[in-house]
């Protein structure tokens, strides 16, 4: 059978609109027409996704570009430079006595920043400070070192030390012969909250100096802080700078570790000297309220019951505590047995001094005995809670050995944790007067 049906065209498959003309819709004019239609969507949506970007960069540059947490997380801007800037600069790191040294201290604000600055400027070195108070803990008390500092004429510059741009600037203002790097993000605990801190300042931070010191001319001797928690699940004790140090417990750990190997590297390409100090527990006057010694007097004032954590089998935790000037002392005797770097412009020009020391007192204390003393010191009977180390980073205990410190820098701890604590106290309730100073906090 014959189909008489006549074949459908082009025409018959598109509606038609009455009263309207009507296109002559050949396959040509049909492909056209929709490679027409798309490259309108495609400008369409183009010209909003634009929109959406510049909105988005109109937003973030007028209004604060600081993310919620910028002092510890990212960069943060300051105001430096100009005539009188430079001026403060370099009368702060003007040297006074006839071999004295010309130092830029990190972290100058901190506690152990702030009494080393001190120690220089007394001795008639050179100082400058650089800081950027951040709010890890309370930015007040960072401030009142400040505030010490500047009226023993130590100037404070507020900078991070990720800013390149500063830190040249430092350096063409001031032909710095060392270098003291405190700066850091210090706490154990603190790194299960915010890990990026520690990266941000314990290595990016590290490597940003060093890239700026290995380009100075002539680039300086570098001192800088590591800490005895690189030693982490080291069993074998005293800890000597010999032993194993693969095995951190925390984070804060692993990015000193860290630092200790980009020490390393930037030792044995660009002929830096680099000289490491691994601290063990450092307390004292001016402290930071986030160690226990500090935190636990606040708390004894204040009756509450002190934490006191127990290891493995009701084990003692115990720490290698070390006064503060005991602390001081190593890291001027450092700085003054560091060798001269042998690279110039960024180049080696032969082999560079390297050293790793620690900085202990060599007579590990438990915490319960701890408790004990501010506890006679403070008059206040003590409830104490034994609880189980947790899992947090900590380890049950440090313990220096401090030979190759007594051997090469001369280095001798003279402050017990009795004489110590005592100097602590005494200065702990004067700043916080009746608790008048913590109110206002």
């Amino acid at each position: 059978m014959t189909s008489q049906m006549k074949p459908m065209s082009h025409n018959d498959s598109a509606p038609s609109t009455p009263g309207k003309f009507k296109i002559d819709k050949s396959p040509f004019v049909h492909n056209r027409l929709r490679l027409h239609s798309s490259l309108v969507k495609l400008t369409f949506w183009s010209f909003i996704f634009l929109t959406l970007i510049f909105l988005f960069f109109y937003r973030s540059s007028s209004s604060n570009p600081l993310p919620a947490d910028p002092s510890r997380r990212s960069l943060r801007t300051y105001n430096w430079g100009g005539a009188a800037w430079e001026k403060r600069v370099r009368t702060s790191a003007r040297i006074r006595s006839r071999n004295g040294i010309s130092v830029l201290v990190t972290g100058a604000a901190g506690f152990v920043g702030t009494h080393v600055s001190a120690a220089l400027k007394r001795r008639g070195d050179g100082v400058l400070g650089l800081d950027n108070f951040n709010d890890y803990y309370d930015p007040s008390l960072k401030r009142d070192r400040q505030a010490l500092l500047e009226r023993s004429g130590v100037f404070i510059v507020e900078g991070d030390i990720n800013d390149a741009a500063l830190l040249r600037k430092l350096f063409e203002v001031v032909a710095f012969t060392h270098v003291m790097h405190l700066a850091a993000q210090a706490g154990v605990r603190y790194a299960m909250e915010n890990p990026s801190s520690y990266v941000h300042s314990n290595i990016a931070g590290l490597v940003n100096l060093l890239e700026v010191c290995k380009s100075a001319n002539p680039q300086p001797a570098i001192v800088w802080a590591s800490s005895s928690s690189v030693y982490g699940l080291n069993t074998k004790v005293p800890f000597s700078e010999k032993d194993r140090t693969d095995q951190p417990a925390s984070l804060y750990a692993a990015t000193k570790k860290a630092g200790e190997e980009i020490a390393h590297t930037y030792n044995h390409i660009y002929g830096l000297s680099l000289t490491g100090l691994r601290f063990f527990t450092v307390y004292g006057p001016w402290g930071r309220p986030d160690m226990a010694y500090f935190f636990f007097t606040k708390d004894i004032l204040k009756g509450k019951t002190i934490p006191i954590f127990e290891s493995a089998n009701h084990g003692t935790v115990a720490r290698d505590f070390t006064y503060i000037d005991d602390i001081v002392k190593g890291c001027l005797a450092a700085l003054d047995t560091a060798e001269k770097s042998t690279g110039s412009g960024g180049k080696k020009k032969g082999p560079a001094q390297l050293r790793v020391f620690n900085l202990g007192n060599t007579s590990p204390v438990p915490v319960s005995d701890l408790v004990s003393i501010l506890e006679r010191l403070l008059k206040v009977k003590v409830k104490r809670n034994f609880m189980k180390l947790p899992r947090n980073g900590d380890v049950p205990f440090t313990h220096a050995n401090i030979s190759s410190a007594q051997r090469e820098l001369g280095y001798k701890p003279t402050t017990d944790l009795q004489s110590g604590l005592k100097k602590f106290v005494r200065w702990y309730v004067s700043y916080y007067k009746d608790g008048k100073k913590a109110a206002e906090r």
